[in-house]
């Protein structure tokens, strides 16, 4: 190992031994089974490590993440070495096997980049978070299952769910559902086009000891299903439409998408700074009097502020709305002075 290589690694072992210490406590307070443990806190080390498991067991736990694109090319061979050193360094650090560590390629992703496999190792695990269970898998996709940045949003939603109707758009695997179902939600209606993750998402319902049905869009708008928890295989853009035409309702809207999508299963692609306004105006249609929408943007270069999506709702809609910035309040442990998605609550005024 060249001494530079050699270098960094003592530097990020010393790093993740001094925040394992510090949130290691909090984790098992809060109940946070998954937590960001490492984001590029030293630039010579661009990784992103997130932690899965029981802090007292690290043995049993496991790490994954990624390797951000770099600024300059760098040998293949030698970027394998380096990562290698880098995994050794964090499993002698903590205690984590090297067969429980798991790190990617996150390059700047379009369409369904971040959502294809890249890997068939097929590393699941079950963790907890609030009490609920989940399934991760840590080893075939860039993305886990669970996004610990959005662990506070989700509590607020199963705070504001009981004895309402909820819409999950782009619900990917549905955790903002299992949430809600668990906080007395009357129904939990999740959207996405993805067979695979609408599966996974009937796990994490039976995980909690709920059921739920999968469901074709035209299923659904049939009324075919009386079940509590639906899972509908839809392009959200053409089903929201559907809904307005429909004149459905729902008092809490959660609206967590890709900042872009170019799958083939949509009639268009889907550009998130371009599109989230007619989201909104389509979500705003189908909201009940005095119902939340909470909408999570998760795009690096975006300029959206509480001041522009009122003004630019009112100036397109002709209605006014109340944008609350929810930052400070689903900011956790973990996320102290690292970079979250901009994430708003949306009322009526």
């Amino acid at each position: 190992m060249e001494d530079k290589t050699k270098d960094q690694a003592e530097i990020l072992a010393n790093r993740l031994q001094k925040r394992f210490r510090h949130l290691k406590k909090w984790a098992q307070r809060t109940g946070a089974g998954a937590f960001r443990l490492y984001d590029k806190d030293i630039p010579e080390i661009p990784l992103v490590l997130d932690f899965y498991g029981d802090c007292s067991k690290t043995n049993e736990a496991a790490l994954s993440g990624a390797l951000y694109k770099r600024p300059y090319e760098k040998d293949e061979a030698e970027e394998e070495n380096w990562l290698s050193a880098m995994k050794e360094s964090a499993s002698n650090a903590l205690g984590i096997p090297l067969d429980r560590i798991f790190l990617k390629q996150r390059l700047r992703q379009r369409g369904d980049a971040q959502y294809e496999k890249i890997s068939q190792t097929h590393f699941e695990k079950i963790i907890t978070e609030g009490g609920l269970s989940f399934k991760v898998n840590l080893s075939d996709y860039l993305d886990t299952g669970i996004f610990p940045d959005r662990r506070l949003l989700r509590n607020i939603v199963r705070s504001e769910s009981a004895d309402k109707k909820m819409l999950n758009l782009f619900s990917y695997t549905s955790s903002f559902s299992v949430y809600a179902a668990f906080g007395g939600a009357l129904s939990t209606d999740s959207v996405d086009l993805s067979n695979t993750y609408l599966n996974w998402s009937r796990e994490n319902f039976s995980l909690n000891g709920m059921s739920s049905s999968i469901l074709q869009q035209w299923d659904f708008f049939s009324g075919n299903s009386s079940a509590a928890n639906k899972l509908i295989r839809a392009d959200v853009v053409e089903f929201l439409e559907k809904a307005i035409q429909a004149k459905m309702k729902w008092d809490v809207i959660v609206l967590d998408p890709p900042a872009f999508s170019n799958s083939k299963k949509m009639n268009e692609n889907f550009d998130l700074n371009r599109d989230l306004l007619i989201l909104l105006g389509n979500c705003l249609k189908l909201l009940s009097p005095d119902g939340k929408i909470y909408v999570s943007i998760n795009v690096q270069r975006s300029a959206f502020s509480v001041q522009e999506i009122e003004t630019e709702f009112h100036n397109q809609y002709a209605a006014d709305i109340q944008v609350t910035d929810l930052e400070n309040k689903i900011r956790d442990e973990d996320f102290k002075d690292r970079k979250i998605p901009k994430t708003f609550l949306i009322t009526e005024k």
